[in-house]
């Protein structure tokens, strides 16, 4: 095929994955009727419909399927070896492709990204903040930052982070007009600000630990979040208890904003870990990243 039908097999995996020739024309950075026309061209000279379009979502047909699962891994492999390649000038340079939580992001990955970023001008960093578990081979992301207890065991995984823990918070208002929880079982009795964990198939279970005892208590109240920042922010006005990190809760637990509570329940976790496929072709750039990451203090 010449360098136009290589182009159109890429606009298609595009267009197919994006589910939308308007995404897909903003990704590829092409006009939408010229997308549009490219991708009838091709589907014309293939002698077969590859994509059903109506006015709110474009799926692909079944040879529309078979040829997207075909092209996807090759075409992986070409964008690598250029990629390599390009790895092979004087600086380090690609692109790199994160999923992570807005706590990790804030916590660990944000503060060692910022001097290797301005060492390293040529590297490309996209984070995608969610709670969700994305699968990052089929997302096509680089690599992904999970709690250690959480990382697939196929997966290679880096800590890039320690040890930390949750803790209960709540305002000196809310606390005087409601009492001060004893142990975790009176939450169910107080109003707590809950998170939502989407891939999780809900809300937040809230996990205490004491003397080899473990509870989880599912909480109730007038708010849901799936940012913990957007929780402390509803805490400090008094909406109701909180379970976040504890050190996002730090600053307003010393300014008196919040007080903590059921302190000797807060469990410690495994803290942060880069996880990517151990298949996968490590570039140069990424590397630079992973070092950048790691931890190398303690976990605790």
């Amino acid at each position: 095929m010449d360098k136009t039908d290589l182009n159109q097999l890429r606009w298609f995996q595009v267009v197919a994955e994006e589910h939308s020739f308007t995404r897909a024309a903003a990704k590829i950075g092409v006009a939408q009727s010229t997308l549009s026309y490219a991708i009838k061209q091709f589907e014309d000279r293939m002698g077969v419909r590859l994509l059903t379009r109506t006015t709110r979502n474009v799926a692909t047909t079944a040879a529309g399927e078979r040829l997207l699962q075909t092209i996807t891994p090759r075409i992986a492999e070409i964008e690598d070896e250029i990629a390599a390649l390009t790895a092979l000038r004087d600086k380090p340079s690609g692109s790199v492709r994160l999923t992570l939580s807005d706590h990790a992001l804030e916590s660990v990955v944000w503060p060692k990204l910022k001097p290797i970023l301005r060492d390293y001008p040529d590297i490309h960093v996209e984070l995608i903040l969610d709670s969700t578990f994305r699968n990052i081979v089929e997302e096509g992301f680089d690599a992904g930052v999970r709690l250690g207890e959480s990382v697939e065991k196929d997966m290679i995984a880096v800590r890039i982070g320690p040890d930390w823990r949750l803790v209960a918070v709540a305002s000196p208002g809310y606390l005087g007009a409601h009492g001060v929880p004893n142990n975790p079982q009176d939450l169910v009795q107080h109003v707590c600000i809950n998170m939502r964990h989407e891939t999780a198939g809900g809300l937040y279970t809230w996990e205490f630990e004491k003397g080899g005892q473990e509870l989880r208590v599912r909480v109730s109240g007038q708010l849901t979040f799936n940012n913990s920042y957007a929780i402390i922010e509803a805490a400090v006005n008094g909406y109701g208890i909180a379970y976040v990190p504890d050190d996002i809760a730090k600053r307003h637990v010393g300014s008196g904003q919040l007080i903590q509570v059921l302190d000797d329940w807060s469990p410690f976790f495994d803290g942060y870990f880069l996880y990517f496929p151990s298949r996968r072709q490590n570039l140069p750039a990424f590397k630079i990243i992973i070092n950048a990451l790691r931890h190398r203090g303690r976990t605790g």
